[in-house]
């Protein structure tokens, strides 16, 4: 018979025939087609567990925020662009005054490239304020493992525990079987009652009613292994074997090195530690608001302008070019009547006029139409802008006060939380300790009462073989057997997950 203990079998090793007769067949357990050691269920948590998964995606951010925080030492690139569309019509101002009279549609585009640079405290502190909690998140994670381990373990355990219990019910139904048949032997030759078969036939169906909730308990632990796991089984979880054993060993951890380990390791504690450095940054960081600031500006801007129809702009300088034109053919009469000389021989063409002088020339015509055509791209650049400001905020309200106040309460919290998280560590591990103490104890005592019960079994069986005891002794000394295996089963899965426990409170692995 395989030993589902993770100690030194409790049960000694029958025939497979006689522990699972023709009327027991339901009980037999289903051929194990797959093996799930701790390791492969640690591993399998650490890369499917929804809820250690979520602890990981903080990870990403706090890289991101120490990158952030150098970045702001380097200036700031905005870059801009719009286009817009504004009707004819009349802008109006004031209480109905017109002050811009627009007597065509157009279309205008811009765009604007600035950079901004500042420097300050805050700046100066942001990179050892974010690595700290960088450094957090990360001890935040590791806590996040080493929870995730124990709770693995835990179950891990609980499922062999289960398993064990499956087997000390499977035992106590080949006792009651082999009670069974005595009590039918011995009413055959008239040395016992039919009571005795009655009460013989009710106590096993009651152990054979113990071994299926034994077994549904053992396979509801597996399901709840593989939950925690993130995982659905790969199989049915009756065909699952737990192939990890785990022996009882005396402990020899020392309390005060354990108290000295947890101190220097356990990863809640590191991570208040850095969350309070982080704080003490932000006071830094808040106390140069009292400092000057530093800020350079720069930028480049541009735009467009198009009216929607040229004929008007076409029209419009037609206009001006004929009154410069006759302009010049005046001049020209009044020097040529003075004799003054420096007539203009071309008044039409240099004016923009073709040579009939009554409309504009080709050349002209379409220097105004690619005039025209800057919309959206053809930008008029405006002179490049720069500016170095120095501010020193003289009196903001208090405000800054207030800022600073807050953030030291915050740092001493901190400093609290750390102290506090340090005394909850000392304690846990300490009470962790005593336990383990404890639990080992308990199996040496559990060893006893189990021993005691299987010799007062011995000794009740021998007596109703020869006459001298009755059925009911037989009947209470076997379920007191029952009752102390399943007991030293339930001490040695709890010696093991006292150790689970004082792991996880330690923060590391102590085996």
């Amino acid at each position: 018979m395989r030993c589902w203990l993770v100690v030194p079998c409790l049960l000694a090793a029958v025939p497979v025939a006689a522990q699972q007769p023709q009327d027991t067949m339901f009980a037999l357990r289903p051929l194990a087609t797959a093996g799930l050691s701790l390791a492969d269920a640690l591993g399998q948590a650490r890369t499917r567990s929804p809820a250690y998964r979520q602890v990981l995606n903080n990870a990403g951010p706090a890289r991101w925020g120490v990158r952030n925080a150098y970045g702001s030492f380097l200036p700031s690139l905005n870059v801009s662009g719009g286009v817009g569309y504004t009707g004819s019509g009349e802008s109006q101002f004031g209480l109905g005054g017109a002050f811009n009279q627009q007597t065509q549609p157009f279309l205008s585009s811009n765009y604007q490239i600035g950079l901004q640079w500042q420097l300050d405290g805050r700046v100066l502190a942001g990179p050892s304020q974010q690595k700290a909690l960088q450094r957090a998140t990360g001890q935040d994670i590791e806590d996040a493992g080493v929870s995730l381990r124990a709770d693995i373990t835990t179950q891990y355990l609980n499922v062999l525990a289960a398993v064990s219990q499956t087997e000390v019910a499977r035992e106590q139904v080949r006792r009651n079987n082999e009670f069974l048949r005595l009590a039918r032997a011995r009413n055959q030759v008239g040395q016992a009652t039919v009571l005795d078969v009655r009460q013989a036939e009710a106590t096993r169906a009651t152990s054979e009613v113990t071994l299926l909730q034994a077994y549904q308990a053992e396979n509801e632990a597996k399901l709840e292994l593989f939950r925690r796991m993130g995982v659905p089984p790969p199989v049915s979880v009756q065909q699952i074997e737990l192939t990890d054993s785990f022996p009882v060993a005396p402990p020899t951890y020392s309390r005060d090195e354990l108290i000295k380990l947890a101190e220097e390791q356990n990863p809640s504690l590191k991570a208040l530690k850095e969350r309070e450095t982080a704080a003490r940054a932000n006071v830094r960081a808040v106390r140069s608001d009292f400092f000057p600031r530093l800020t350079a500006q720069a930028g480049w801007t541009g735009f467009t302008q198009q009216f929607t129809n040229d004929n008007q702009l076409l029209s419009q300088q037609l206009a001006s070019s004929l009154r410069l034109a006759a302009q010049c053919q005046f001049d020209n009469q009044i020097r040529n009547g003075l004799s003054l000389g420096g007539v203009n021989p071309d008044c039409f063409g240099s004016n923009g006029l073709d040579a009939t002088g009554a409309a504009l020339s080709a050349t002209t015509a379409q220097q105004i139409r690619d005039a025209n055509g800057a919309f959206p791209f053809n930008f008029t650049s405006q002179p490049f802008q720069a500016a170095l400001t120095v501010s020193l905020p003289i009196f903001t309200g208090f405000s800054r006060h207030l800022q600073l106040a807050e953030a030291r309460a915050q740092q001493e919290d901190a400093d609290e939380s750390v102290r506090a998280q340090a005394l909850l560590v000392r304690a846990n591990v300490e009470g962790r300790y005593l336990a383990l103490g404890t639990a080992y104890q308990a199996i040496g005592a559990q060893a006893t009462g189990r021993d005691a019960a299987r010799e007062q079994l011995r000794l009740a069986q021998d007596r109703y073989r020869v006459g001298l005891g009755s059925a009911l002794e037989v009947s209470d000394a076997q379920n007191a057997v029952q009752q102390a295996e399943g007991s030293y089963i339930t001490a040695v899965y709890e010696y093991h997950r006292a150790i689970t426990a004082l792991e996880a409170a330690v923060g590391r692995p102590l085996r």
